[in-house]
């Protein structure tokens, strides 16, 4: 019988696959859910989270998008911003990536950290606008290498960020969207380089928070 207490292998495998299916819906050339996986094992591991933690946050990273691909809107895929009513649609995938992941037999553990992957340090985030400490670690951790894998990857409204950009704006968020210890444990390690094109700049900083209340400046 399949225990849900913690992620077995024969799981993660499935979990792959659900991933590489939402990283083909949100028009990813490369694994996207499996980069964030690894970097946030690497900062867990910085942690000395446990083994059980670890496997539920790689878990987490792999399905933390399975919400969007669920709701299958075009605006997803479209280049531009994203209207007001489109970013308060979105901001539902959370919850509803939470149920489908689930449904696909993930712990609960990996279901709330599905729940609360757009929590910020400030209270700020969503779905349940937790704050600090209120926000699991492994959770804070999956925060951070979602943000930094978004910003370094090229989406189909901006090219990648260099990795040196995207390690300032994510220090510059220490305090506000992320917890100030995985940033600065983050800004710790050593990246592999980055293979990609990428843009020089980084978004002028008069522009990163307007209209951004809920979303990630990182984000669409």
């Amino acid at each position: 019988m399949t225990s849900t207490l913690s992620v077995n292998d024969k799981e993660l495998d499935a979990f792959k696959q659900l991933a590489s299916a939402t990283d083909e819906f949100e028009q990813y050339r490369s694994p996207h859910a499996s980069r964030i996986a690894q970097l946030a094992d690497e900062i867990a591991q910085r942690f000395l989270l446990a083994s059980r933690d670890r496997k539920s946050l790689r878990a987490a990273a792999l399905l933390h998008d399975l919400g969007e691909a669920a709701m299958e809107r075009d605006y997803i895929q479209r280049a531009g911003e994203l209207t007001a009513e489109e970013r308060f649609d979105l901001s539902r995938h959370p919850v509803i990536g939470e149920q489908e992941a689930a449904r696909a037999g993930a712990d609960r553990a990996t279901n709330l950290l599905v729940r609360w992957h757009h929590e910020w340090w400030n209270g700020g985030g969503y779905p349940d606008g937790l704050r600090g400490e209120e926000i699991p670690l492994a959770c804070r951790i999956l925060r951070l290498a979602d943000s930094f894998a978004a910003l370094t990857v090229n989406r189909p409204f901006r090219e990648a960020y260099a990795q040196e950009v995207a390690r300032q704006m994510i220090s510059e968020r220490a305090a506000i969207e992320f917890d100030p210890r995985v940033v600065q444990t983050f800004l710790e390690l050593e990246l592999p380089e980055q293979v990609q094109p990428t843009t020089e700049a980084a978004i002028p900083s008069n522009e990163r928070n307007e209209g951004k209340e809920l979303f990630s400046s990182f984000m669409k």
